[in-house]
């Protein structure tokens, strides 16, 4: 038999790539995205209150930011298998930790560094790299949106399970079993291995990390794509974490919660899919304007609206047509900037600025919930962000740019 180069692996490879990858974004996103049913539970517990909780969940959403970058880096060199093996290790370990600690240091250390750096390790950074590095150019936009909605389908499982397992074994144990879970993706480290020296051009050897960050910081596209991907943070992190007290508030049951957590995820594989099929075909800056266009318009109708069960259902799964299908595009429009060899790094970069925005959104939502008794306040910051996304994303030039091993052989 023939060795058969990666790039053009039989269709038994591909769908091989994707369910590792899709698989492990699956169960490391769906555990992070249900933690926001675990926030009264661990206020009831531990005393600590909404705020101090908020907290440690707002400064996981910047540690998964700022480890995105680091694991890129490592991926790009190491290869992107053993940084899969290690993140999901961590995850499994932070989650199962959290039930134990009874502190703000200890939530921070359990939720905000080992569970969420360890699904920053096997996120989306490392994962769509891989993920375009092992599938041929023109199947990468599908590939990246059946990947993303991968998160998405783990969102939609994992929230009615951990309600589920929260009735029938309490919440301490249920956060244990969710960890114990992630533990099902350790498989995905070995189809996925491989570093950026197999995709950088032809002749050139893969740039450094610092060099491409330097080259890609100069470009004003970029810049531009990482602000709007920031408020794509704000708006994430805000619904995962305090969707279920903002159903609370309204005086809903609790299982619209779990529900809408889980309408969330559902909806998101069929924008998640959607997007990667329409990256193809449309321009990708101009896919990101019309989300962020229709995040705003969605939660101005939802303040509107009359917050009955229905209402909140049919919003939270507007809300996720737009929720992670911003991923394809912005992880689209940085391979073509820059290519493939260096993406893990690069997309890693955009992903802490997403980040940045995730910890403001998780965490003001908390202390505004604390000093007015409502979310208003950030509903109306989260309009007025996603309008200022949709128009900073038209100026961008969606071209294809001098690949960085070109660059760096011309000016050697």
């Amino acid at each position: 038999m023939t060795r058969t180069d990666k790039t053009h692996s039989p269709r038994a490879m591909i769908w091989l790539v994707l369910l590792a990858a899709a698989g492990t974004f699956a169960l490391t996103m769906g555990t992070r995205q249900t933690m926001g049913l675990f926030l009264s539970p661990l206020n009831t517990a531990t005393g600590l209150g909404i705020g101090s909780i908020s907290l440690a969940f707002a400064f996981g959403q910047l540690w998964w930011g700022l480890t995105q970058p680091f694991a890129g880096a490592m991926a790009d060199r190491i290869g992107a298998g053993r940084v899969l093996f290690a993140g999901v290790l961590l995850v499994a370990l932070g989650t199962f930790l959290t039930p134990l600690m009874t502190s703000s240091a200890g939530l921070i250390l359990a939720i905000g560094v080992l569970a969420a750096g360890g699904a920053g390790m096997a996120g989306p950074a490392v994962l769509m790299a891989a993920t375009a590095r092992l599938i041929p150019l023109e199947k990468r936009g599908l590939a990246t949106g059946i990947v993303n909605a991968g998160g998405s389908l783990g969102q939609f499982l994992m929230a009615p399970i951990a309600g589920a397992l929260m009735v029938s074994q309490g919440w301490g144990n249920a956060m244990q079993i969710m960890g114990l879970l992630v533990l099902l993706a350790l498989p995905a480290a070995l189809v996925l291995k491989g570093n950026s020296r197999q995709s950088a051009p032809a002749g050139h050897p893969p740039v450094g990390t610092l060099d491409a960050i330097r080259s890609a910081l100069k470009n004003k596209s970029y810049l531009m794509l990482a602000a709007g991907f920031f408020v794509c943070g704000f708006h994430v992190a805000f619904l995962a974490t305090h969707l279920p007290g903002v159903i609370a508030a309204c005086g809903l049951p609790v299982q619209f919660g779990a529900w809408s957590l889980a309408m969330l995820g559902l909806f998101n594989i069929v924008g998640s899919v959607t997007m990667g099929w329409a990256v193809g075909r449309w321009r990708m800056k101009s896919l990101l304007s019309l989300l962020y266009a229709t995040r705003a318009l969605a939660v101005l109708l939802f303040l509107l609206a009359p917050k009955t069960g229905a209402v909140m259902l049919v919003f939270a799964a507007v809300m996720g047509l737009t929720f992670l299908s911003t991923v394809p595009p912005t992880a689209g429009l940085v391979a073509k900037f820059f290519g493939t060899a260096n993406m893990a790094t690069l997309f890693g970069v955009v992903m802490l600025t997403h980040q940045i925005g995730g910890f403001l959104g998780a965490w003001l939502g908390g202390k505004v919930f604390e000093a007015t008794g409502n979310y208003d306040w950030v509903w109306y910051i989260d309009i007025m962000l996603a309008i200022g996304a949709a128009l900073i994303h038209l100026p961008i030039r969606e071209a294809h740019l001098p690949k960085l091993g070109q660059v760096a052989k011309a000016a050697a």
